[in-house]
C-alpha cells in the first residue's frame, strides 16, 4: 500500500453509535441563543457504519443506505469532511496541495430526528475517517472545537463512552460508566418528526416541568455523581424510574407532539416499566438487565401496535428494537 496521504486506495471503517440522553437538565438560555445543559449520556450498541475511501472525483460524495436514505438525512458527513479539511490543510503530510475529496458510504440503522444523535455521531465518525485517510491528526482540543462547529452533540461521540455533556455541548467530562453486563435497552421511535429548536421554543415560552426543572437538574448532578465514583449496572437499573422523568424536555415535546403522551403513558402500561425521553424526542427507552429481556419486550411492543392495543402516533408504524448500553463509544 502507498504510503501517499492523497493516494490512499483501502477504505476506512467507523462505527457511529446511538446514544442516550439518561438525563436532560436545562439550566437556562445563554446570550448566544444557545441553552446551558447538565446531561448524562450513554453510547448504545445501535450504530450507523461509515465508509471512506479517496474519491475518484473532484468532490466530496456520500451515499445513504438503510433507514431514510436519502435529502432527508442532513449532510453532516459532508460538512464534517470540509471542516476537517480546513482545519488540517496547512499541516497535513500531502500540504502544499489540499487534502483529496472523499466518498463515503453510510448504512443508516439509527433513526433519523430521532433524539438519539444519529447525525452528530456520523459526523464524529467522519471527523476521525477523513483524518485516517488523509494521513493528518488533531488534538483533542483542536477536534473537540472542530466538532462542536458540526452542532451540540457531535462532541460527545469524541469521548468514547458514558459522559457529563454541559454548556451547548462543548464541554464533556468521560464517566467510568456502569460496571457489569451490559443493560439493555428498549427503543421505541414514533414515526412523528419533531423539530429542537421548536421543542426548545416551547420551552422558553414556559412549557416545562412544574417545578422548573429543580427535581430534574438534582437528579442529573446526582446520577453524575454517581457514575463519577463508579457505578453497578444493578444500581443504574434501580433508578430507572427516576431517570425516566429526568428530561426538560418531555413536557415541551408532548406540547409539540401531542399524541406522544398518550403514547408514553400507553408504553409504560404494555410493558410495566418506566419510559423515559432521549434528548428533544421522539424516541422514547426503558432499561432492563440485558438485551434478551429488551428484546422480548420489543416483540411484546410489536404485538400490542400490530393489535392496537398500542396506538402510535404519527404515519406508519414506529422503529422498534433492543440494543445495549456500552461503556466505549465508536468501535474501529
Amino acid at each position: 500500500m502507498t504510503t501517499d496521504p492523497g493516494r490512499r486506495l483501502t477504505p476506512i471503517v467507523r462505527t457511529a453509535p446511538a446514544k442516550l440522553n439518561l438525563t436532560l437538565a436545562v439550566l437556562g438560555r445563554r446570550d448566544d441563543g444557545y441553552h446551558d445543559l447538565h446531561s448524562v449520556m450513554a453510547p448504545l450498541a445501535l450504530a450507523d457504519r461509515l465508509s471512506v475511501a479517496i474519491a475518484a472525483g473532484d468532490t466530496d460524495s456520500r451515499h445513504v443506505v438503510g433507514l431514510s436514505p436519502g435529502p432527508v438525512v442532513d449532510d453532516l458527513v459532508i460538512r464534517a469532511f470540509r471542516g476537517t479539511r480546513e482545519v488540517v490543510r496547512r499541516t497535513w503530510p500531502g500540504a502544499p496541495a489540499a487534502p483529496p475529496p472523499l466518498a463515503a458510504r453510510l448504512e443508516k440503522l439509527i433513526p433519523v430526528a430521532a433524539g438519539l444523535g444519529g447525525g452528530s455521531s456520523d459526523a464524529a465518525a467522519a471527523i476521525d475517517a477523513a483524518l485516517e485517510a488523509w494521513g493528518a491528526d488533531l488534538g483533542e482540543g483542536e477536534r473537540r472545537g472542530l466538532a462542536l462547529t458540526l452542532g451540540s452533540d457531535v462532541p460527545f461521540f469524541l469521548a468514547d463512552g458514558i459522559a457529563l455533556v454541559e454548556g451547548r455541548g462543548e464541554r464533556v467530562t468521560a464517566l467510568p460508566g456502569v460496571a457489569g453486563g451490559p443493560l439493555g435497552v428498549l427503543l421505541v421511535t414514533p414515526a412523528v418528526r419533531v423539530s429542537t429548536p421548536e421543542i426548545f421554543g416551547s420551552y422558553d415560552a414556559g412549557v416545562r416541568p412544574d417545578d422548573d426543572g429543580a427535581a430534574t437538574r438534582a437528579a442529573s448532578m446526582h446520577v453524575a455523581e454517581e457514575l463519577g465514583r463508579g457505578m453497578s449496572a444493578a444500581a443504574l437499573l434501580a433508578r430507572a424510574g427516576i431517570l425516566a422523568t429526568a428530561n426538560d424536555l418531555i413536557v415541551p415535546a408532548e406540547s409539540v407532539a401531542p399524541g406522544l403522551t398518550a403514547f408514553r403513558r400507553g408504553l409504560s402500561r404494555v410493558i410495566r416499566r418506566p419510559v423515559g425521553q432521549s434528548g428533544s424526542g421522539p424516541t422514547l427507552w426503558a432499561l432492563y438487565s440485558s438485551e434478551h429481556e429488551a428484546a422480548a419486550a420489543a416483540d411484546v411492543v410489536r404485538e400490542a401496535v400490530s393489535s392496537g392495543l398500542l396506538v402510535a402516533p404519527g404515519e406508519g408504524d414506529p422503529f422498534i428494537a433492543a440494543t445495549t448500553l456500552v461503556a466505549g463509544g465508536r468501535k474501529r
